[in-house]
Order: structure tokens, then C-alpha cells, then sequence
């Protein structure tokens, strides 16, 4: 039987699946589309599934942003090693997320898993067609739109770090300034009314702990304790920060020079918060050694 194009395509709809695999399976199921499914998700699908244990706390963040400059959307994808991260296939899945973000209304990885792109595939389906194009676990794993009150400033610290500011007021070298100035110093959040009440309470318990065992009397304790406290407000907060080209100037003073706000940001910084696996290069060989021999 002859393999069309168009049964190639709904193949690799159907799978994610490369094309020349695409068009391996159905020649040797005769055309059998079914069974040529079963066979590609046998394959295919089980290479992806493997590597989704594996840690991926590389990646990419990336930005994208309308011309007027009043929405952006910022996702970050993460694979396991540098090198795939700089994979052009692997870039250019990214940049796809970024503008499907942007153009669109999802709000979860698993509504943004079932957009379909221009290829005729969903989301998700090409991803685990680049997990078993690189050989590598591929995840999605966060993105966020914002609609602006001002304009968005939209700042990138190689693909590692990315920021979205929305700044009224100012220009946009004080915007630069801004976000380059966040992606350095990375705030809890703006202002110290946005500090989570559970974060100060931990940070105060700790400072009381500390404070104590100085053996010092209740009230000198209750201002070491408030001291402290003070210090930590202006170190977590954007407002409160120096600004890291003049550190004689804060940051809340900067914008209020300028007639500037900040109603919002958004830093995303590659793998933060995943728990990367260390291995000793030795005893990861001798397990593969242990492996192979086990499979005799």
C-alpha cells in the first residue's frame, strides 16, 4: 500500500512522533493506521516516558511582548543539560510557548499543553516529539501574562533570567535600570506591605532565637529583634533595595525622582527551586557498568 503524505501527517498528530518514524511505522503495518499508532506509542511514547523522571533543572527563560507594549508573557522550559538548552529546536519550542502565552488565555501547563500550533500539533505532543528527537527530559514548567497599567519593560539577562516590570512613569532607561536592577538583586516582592505574613513571622522567629541566646534583657531584645527586622524589609524589598549602580540611592527613591511606579514584576531564573541530583561521576559509571551486566 502507498504511504501518503497526508497519512504521515495524521500520523504524527496523532503521536508526536517524527516524520521519518511517522513514516517507518506505517510502512511496515502495510498502512495500517492503528496499528501503526500502537507501534509509535510503544516507541515513541515510552522513550518520553523514561526520561520524565530525570531531572531537567536547565532550560531557558524566555519573553515576548505586543508591539504597543502593554502585554508580555514569560515562560520558562527546562531540559537537563546547557547544551540542549542551547539546541536551536529547542530555542525555537520556546519561542513558540512565548507567543502562544501572549496571543492567547490559558492559565495552567496542561491548557498551554493543548494549544495547537501552526505545525497542526498540540503543544504537548511536540514536546515529547523533541524529547525523542534530543533524548532529553523537556518540560514546561510555568509561564505568566501580564496586562500592563503602564508599559512593559522586558529585560533578559542571557536566556538564564528574565523580567517583566510594569512601570508608570519614567522612560525607558529608567525601565532598563529597573529590571536589570531586579534580575541582580532578586526582591521578595515591591513594597514592604506585600511581604507574605507567614515569611516575616519565620523571619522574626528565627531573629527572637537569635536575639535571646545573647542573654540580653526582654527589652533590649525587643529592639535587636525590630532592628533586624527593619534591615531584612529593606533587603527582600524592591523598594527598600539599593539600587545596584548607586548604592547611595534606594530604589523607592530612584522612582520617586523620576515621578515612576512599579505596579508589578515577574523574575524568572532557570531552575530555581528544583532540586538538582548530584552524582559522583565514578559511582554513576560503575552503576552503569552494574546495569549492563545485569542485563546478560
Amino acid at each position: 500500500m502507498q504511504i501518503t503524505a497526508t497519512m504521515v501527517k495524521e500520523l504524527r498528530g496523532r503521536t508526536g512522533s517524527g516524520m521519518m518514524e511517522c513514516k517507518k511505522a506505517l510502512t511496515e503495518s502495510a498502512g495500517d493506521m492503528e496499528a501503526a499508532v500502537g507501534q509509535m506509542r510503544k516507541s515513541g511514547q515510552a522513550k518520553a516516558d523514561k526520561k520524565a523522571g530525570r531531572v531537567a533543572a536547565d532550560g531557558t527563560i524566555t519573553i515576548a511582548v505586543t508591539v504597543d507594549a502593554m502585554q508580555a508573557s514569560i515562560v520558562e522550559v527546562n531540559c537537563e543539560t546547557d547544551f540542549v538548552a542551547k539546541d536551536n529546536n529547542f530555542q525555537t519550542f520556546s519561542k513558540q510557548l512565548a507567543e502562544v502565552v501572549l496571543a492567547g488565555d490559558v492559565n495552567t501547563v496542561d491548557e498551554l499543553g493543548a494549544v495547537m500550533l501552526d505545525s497542526g500539533q498540540s503543544v504537548e505532543q511536540t514536546r515529547l516529539e523533541l524529547v525523542t528527537k534530543i533524548g532529553e527530559n523537556i518540560q514546561v514548567r510555568r509561564f505568566k501574562k501580564i496586562n500592563n497599567q503602564g508599559a512593559v519593560v522586558a529585560y533578559s539577562h542571557g536566556s538564564r533570567i528574565g523580567v517583566l516590570v510594569d512601570l508608570a512613569g519614567g522612560d525607558a532607561a529608567l525601565g532598563k535600570d529597573i529590571a536589570m536592577h531586579i534580575a541582580a538583586s532578586n526582591p521578595t516582592c515591591i513594597s514592604e506591605q506585600d511581604v507574605p505574613a507567614d515569611l516575616l513571622a519565620k523571619e522574626k522567629e528565627i531573629f527572637i532565637a537569635q536575639a535571646e541566646s545573647s542573654g540580653k534583657p526582654p527589652e533590649i531584645i525587643e529592639k535587636m529583634v525590630q532592628g533586624k527586622l527593619n534591615k531584612h524589609l529593606k533587603e527582600i524589598t524592591l523598594l527598600g533595595q539599593p539600587f545596584v549602580k548607586d548604592q547611595d540611592i534606594t530604589i523607592a527613591n530612584l522612582l520617586k525622582n523620576a515621578e515612576a511606579s512599579v505596579a508589578k514584576f515577574i523574575r524568572y531564573e532557570v531552575g530555581e527551586g528544583i532540586e538538582k541530583r548530584s552524582e559522583n561521576f565514578a559511582d554513576e559509571v560503575n552503576k552503569q557498568i552494574k546495569q549492563s551486566e545485569d542485563q546478560r
